[in-house]
Formats: structure tokens, sequence, C-alpha cells
């Protein structure tokens, strides 16, 4: 990334204002890298910076060993966005569809997904250096990625995953899920009395397991037992236990399983399910959720894309208190 980050814009809005008095049309050239260097005083990088982001826009094109033209006098949007999620599922659709909406059309967004694949996930950010103004990164629990954030030629953004690492060096809307898990079950900690086992239901391969610490500390300082499981499995539910379950398939399974032995939620054992769904409300009298707030996740996103300062914002978390607790 260009170490000036201001001066760079010179250049670009040295073009983008040419192109507005219409003294440049489609097809003509600009001045040189050294044209540019010689008219503002700025060094090699900070010119090519420049170029890279009206490229990124599709504003200008290189012609090799010519000079750099212009290639579009309709300049729609601000911002050309790369954005990675590990996947598609309702909530990330969500926070998809609140991002278009709340930047508009001062952004062009183009969406890609690596699929909890680490090769992928290099693979597709790679090949986007160079081609936008903006990265947005979903990266989930890939560790050592500071290296090939560097590389990015435009702005980078963390979306969802906590980083502690990268703190103070990307601005950032994340869940804290240790500390969203812990604050919330201390918010019920009046409810969640009457059980005395506590068991995280989720599978350690992509799934953060912060929350778990969250767990662990809530039942450490409240004094229950508690154990994590990969899944729901036939295992026998004994009364008092309380079920932290991430996956709607491992919440089915519970529900069956419960129904095997007659036993009721929110009586017999307890439920709280992470993210909430118009179905969870209804399904077997109402079933607890840990859920943040993906619409505004989008919407926090969008306005950070153009603040300046780097932002550490963690999206808020809703307990919902329903029958399963």
């Amino acid at each position: 990334m260009a170490a000036n980050k201001s001066k760079y814009k010179l250049i670009v809005n040295y073009v983008l204002d040419r192109i507005q008095q219409k003294t440049y049309q489609v097809g003509d050239q600009i001045p040189s890298i050294n044209e540019f260097r010689t008219l503002f005083g700025l060094s090699r990088d900070t010119v090519f910076a420049g170029l890279k982001e009206l490229m990124a826009k599709g504003v200008i094109y290189a012609n090799q060993g010519v000079g750099y033209f212009i290639s579009n006098t309709d300049i729609p949007f601000q911002h050309h966005i790369f954005l990675l999620f590990n996947e598609l599922n309702e909530f990330k659709e969500d926070l998809f569809n609140s991002f278009i909406e709340s930047v508009g059309d001062k952004a062009k967004v183009d969406l890609y997904f690596h699929n909890y694949n680490r090769d992928v996930f290099e693979t597709l950010i790679k090949g986007a250096n160079q081609k936008y103004t903006d990265y947005v990164i979903m990266s989930g629990k890939f560790a050592g990625i500071e290296p090939l954030l560097e590389s990015l030629s435009g702005r980078v953004f963390l979306l969802d995953h906590f980083h502690p690492e990268l703190k103070g060096k990307y601005s950032s809307v994340s869940q804290n899920f240790e500390s969203d898990t812990y604050e919330a079950l201390t918010s019920a900690v009046h409810l969640i009395r009457k059980y005395t086992r506590m068991l995280m239901i989720q599978k350690e391969a992509k799934e953060p397991v912060e929350r778990y610490d969250g767990l662990k500390r809530f039942c450490e300082e409240n004094g229950f037992a508690h154990d994590y499981l990969p899944d729901i499995g036939g295992r026998t539910i004994l009364q008092g236990d309380l079920f932290i379950v991430v996956k709607d398939r491992d919440l089915v399974d519970l529900f069956k399983q419960a129904a095997l032995q007659q036993l009721v939620p929110g009586i017999d054992f307890g439920i709280i399910s992470y993210n909430d769904t118009p179905l969870k409300e209804l399904f077997g009298g109402g079933i607890t959720t840990l859920s943040t707030d993906f619409k505004l996740m989008g919407q926090t996103l969008a306005q950070l894309i153009d603040t300046k300062p780097i932002c550490t914002i963690n999206n808020p978390w809703t307990l919902n208190l329903r029958k399963s607790l």
C-alpha cells in the first residue's frame, strides 16, 4: 500500500476534474508518471498509487510503453469495492442487502465467497489487488493474514470476526464473540440459575471458539458445569441441561431428542440458539436467541467506507428471551 494516502488523491482529482470539465474525452492521453511528478512534486510511488485508483474505478487504462488513456468519462461511483464473504446464508444476505442499500449509487460492489478455504481466500485477494479502491474482508478464523492485507492497493476493512492483532491497523465492524456471549449470559443469569450444566454445541472447524471462551468465563464465575460438543449425536438430555446451539441442524436434532425423551424446553432443559430468525419466534413455542444485527452491520460498514480515521466497532448483540429458556 502506498505510504502517502492523501497526496495521491491529487492525481485522482486532477483527472476526474478534467473529465467533469469535459477537457478529457475517451481515448485522450493523460500526463505520464514523470509529468505528474513534476506537476505536483510527488514521488513515483505516490503518483502510481493515484493511477492505480483511477484504473480501479475504470476511468483510465494503461497502454504499456505508451502511457495512460481515458477509458470512461461516465463516473457513476466513488468507490469500487471488493467484498469477500466466508459464505452465503440468510444472515449474510441481510448484511449484503443492507450494505448495498446504504452505499447507494456512490459505489460499485463485487461480491465473492471463499467458503472457509484458505487457498481460495488468498487467491481471490491476490487476484483482486490493484483492481479496487476498497477491500472489505470477512476472513473468519484465518490467522496470519496481515502481510496479505498490507499488499492491497486500496483501503482495507475487516468484517464480522474480531482480530485483536489487527486492531488499530484497519477499520472494522465485527462481533466480539467472547464478550458478546459472556455479556448476554450474564444479563440472563437470573433465568439461567435453574439449570446446572451448560453445553455449547458447535463444530470448531469454521466457527469461532471464542464463543466457548465467553461461556467458560460465565460458568466459572457463576458455578456452572460446562462442556463443548461438536453435535447432538443422539446424546441423552439430562434434567437441568442448558444447550447453547450454533447451527439450526443441531437445533432440530435437539428437539427430536427431546421428543424421544418426552422433555419440554424451558421446563426440563433449556435452549439458547445463535442468530435470530422469524421461525425461531414460533418454533417450539419460541426459542431464546443470541443474535447480532446483521442489517446494522451493513449500515455501519457503509458509513466506514467514507470515514477517514481507523475505527474499531463492535456490532451490538441482542438476547431475545423466549420460552426455551
